[in-house]
């Protein structure tokens, strides 16, 4: 249960983020912060790292989808939300990794899922469901070829695209590992159960010396 405090983490710092790039406003408070002009990047390690603000109207790391896949996304993502939550809230026995990779999976899911939900809304410019999701962290690297689109950067992504990323990342790093350190415990204690049990050898020498002594 602890686990959900990383993924409520996750989630505030994302949205946080978010906002402080995109810009947002208080009424009843005349709070208005102006937040950065889309496009606009600054230089935090030269070139190699910048906060470039843009806006995703599809999956993460700028993968674009069409309006009815849009939709599926966004609905698909607050199902499998609410599947990973009941099971971290139920489950208390299984490994630390799996329970924090899944957390941070969820903590990401939420925060890109009220982007796609609740963003068009709150600032006025797509119905519920259909809102663009806020990046603005971008690295440098050398160009690259996927899905047959060619990048000469790396895709701008958010926070909360890292911590699903590093979340998938420690369930098949740390829960595998954890899956073989079982198997290997029960393979040792199967050979201690063999090397402790009577041989037939021994047993047929025991019932021999005893018919020996019950002859003479």
């Amino acid at each position: 249960m602890k686990v959900l405090y990383i993924s409520l983490a996750v989630f505030i710092t994302d949205q946080l983020s978010k906002l402080a790039v995109k810009g947002f406003s208080i009424p009843f408070l005349n709070f208005n912060w102006e937040g950065m002009h889309y496009g606009q990047s600054i230089d935090v390690l030269g070139k190699f790292f910048r906060i470039t603000y843009v806006e995703n109207p599809g999956m993460a790391f700028g993968f674009e989808v069409g309006v009815i896949q849009k939709l599926f996304l966004s609905l698909f993502t607050l199902v499998a939300a609410v599947a990973i939550f009941y099971y971290l809230y139920r489950s208390k026995d299984d490994g630390l990794a799996l329970r924090v990779g899944l957390a941070l999976i969820l903590g990401g899911a939420l925060g890109n899922l009220i982007d796609r939900t609740f963003y068009g809304v709150i600032f006025d410019y797509a119905p519920l469901f259909y809102g663009k999701v806020v990046d603005f962290l971008q690295f440098e690297f050398w160009d690259f070829t996927l899905f047959g689109h060619t990048y000469e950067t790396w895709p701008i992504f958010n926070i909360a695209d890292s911590a699903v990323s590093v979340g998938v990342g420690v369930i098949l790093v740390f829960h595998r590992e954890k899956k073989h350190e079982l198997a290997d415990s029960d393979e040792i204690t199967s050979d201690d159960k063999t090397n402790h049990s009577p041989q037939p050898d021994i047993l047929e020498n025991d019932e021999n010396s005893n018919k020996e002594k019950i002859s003479v």
